[in-house]
């Protein structure tokens, strides 16, 4: 077999369906988000970033700069080890803490990513509980489904945010059998929030753990930034609260929190958590001093909500459309893979905004958008510049406008 003419092929497949993906190489310069320079042929540019994860600008935080200076001349670069094996900094016992009082949580344990901490948890819970059924939201992250995948535990799944459906699936079940309801809070692509109390109402009237996705929610909602679940008053209603500290904590690593013992036994038995390398210190320095500063930042919180409010109105006056909902993502919807990659490439190069386009597998063909992700650092500057830039380029491509 030509190996290459193989692997070639499949890369031409992706392109003529404009689903292949080309990295934008930019520099993000510390203090001036969401400004970032953009390597081209030589060349720097200036571009403004509209589609980070870094949802509150802490990436750039002095307090969170500072402690992981502070921690790097004080630790070293790297953990040393596996957290059982030698990698176990006081930084890491530290952090776990605080992640746990962060969500009303007897515990917490820290993970490389916040896929690790899905695909590992998801995976050790469901394959070593007897039996386990994994009752799944039908537009659960790649990394969830990786772990129920992994687990080998059978996988019923509902319909998207359908509490009826949920009741029909789990009503299915023998009721002695370990059931496991899991789903997000925010899903990053639409924008919606899940009816969290609903689902722990109907999956305790059937004897299951619950499991919250809530790496798109965690320090954005709720009095102290604990998402969804605290601003629903619900998060002692749930078994496994899952969470990222690469988004609104703007540095990287995941996390599980809740009960000490499904911590102890998750850390006991997940290979994923097992053999890998603790994360550096100075990662877990910076990421605590992020937590600290969010949790009394309301403003902040107030000001991406009022961010992403006023760009939807802005886009309403123009006719771009984009899809409604409750939270801080804006998907300007698109509908083309090809269409989607060409407007995201004119914005970039022509106006020096920058985009991803979001094309299939991550969003179901047809839906092909820009995810757009207002910040409390994006002024009425460069909103209007973005706004500006979508009124030229729908006009150019006479692309479809909202009523």
């Amino acid at each position: 077999m030509n190996y290459e003419a193989f692997f070639e092929k499949q890369l031409d497949t992706l392109r003529r369906e404009g689903r292949y993906r080309v990295f934008a190489d930019i520099e993000r310069q510390a203090g001036q988000y969401p400004k970032a320079m953009r390597h081209l042929g030589g060349r720097l540019r200036e571009v403004t970033v509209w589609c980070s994860n870094d949802y509150l600008g802490m990436g750039q935080h002095p307090e969170v700069l500072a402690a992981m200076h502070a921690a790097l001349d004080r630790y070293g670069a790297g953990a040393g080890g596996t957290r059982n094996i030698s990698g176990t900094n006081h930084e890491h016992v530290l952090l776990e803490r605080e992640l746990a009082t962060l969500h009303g949580k007897q515990a917490a344990l820290l993970f490389n990513s916040g896929y690790m901490s899905n695909w590992a948890t998801l995976s050790t819970l469901a394959s070593r509980l007897p039996g386990c059924v994994v009752v799944s939201d039908e537009m659960n992250h790649a990394s969830m489904i990786e772990g129920m995948r992994h687990s080998r535990a059978q996988r019923r799944v509902f319909a998207h945010n359908d509490v009826a459906d949920l009741r029909r699936v789990l009503g299915e079940l023998d009721p002695g059998t370990p059931k496991l309801v899991a789903f997000e809070s925010v899903y990053s692509m639409d924008g919606d929030i899940a009816p969290v109390a609903d689902i722990c109402d109907v999956a305790e009237a059937h004897g299951a753990m619950t499991y919250c996705d809530e790496v798109h929610a965690v320090g954005l909602y709720g009095p102290n930034g604990g998402g969804v679940t605290e601003r629903d008053g619900v998060a002692h209603r749930l078994t496994v609260i899952e969470g990222t500290l690469a988004k609104a904590f703007g540095v990287i690593g995941g996390y599980i929190a809740g009960s000490t013992a499904m911590c102890d036994f998750v850390r006991s038995f997940a290979s994923g958590f097992i053999f890998s390398t603790a994360l550096p210190p100075a990662i877990a320095a910076g990421v605590r001093a992020s937590i600290l500063h969010v949790r009394g930042a309301a403003p902040l919180r107030a000001r991406l909500q009022e961010r992403a409010a006023t760009l939807r109105r802005r886009l309403d006056a123009i006719g771009v459309p984009h899809l409604d909902n409750p939270s801080h993502i804006v998907p300007v919807m698109v509908g083309d893979p090809v269409l989607c990659k060409e407007v995201s490439d004119r914005l970039l190069d022509e106006h020096g905004v920058y985009v991803q386009p979001i094309n299939y597998p991550t969003v179901p063909r047809g839906t092909e958008r820009l995810r757009i992700t207002p910040s409390p650092v994006h002024s009425d500057a460069d909103m209007d510049h973005l706004v500006a830039a979508l009124e030229t380029i729908w006009a150019s491509f006479s692309l479809r406008r909202a009523a």
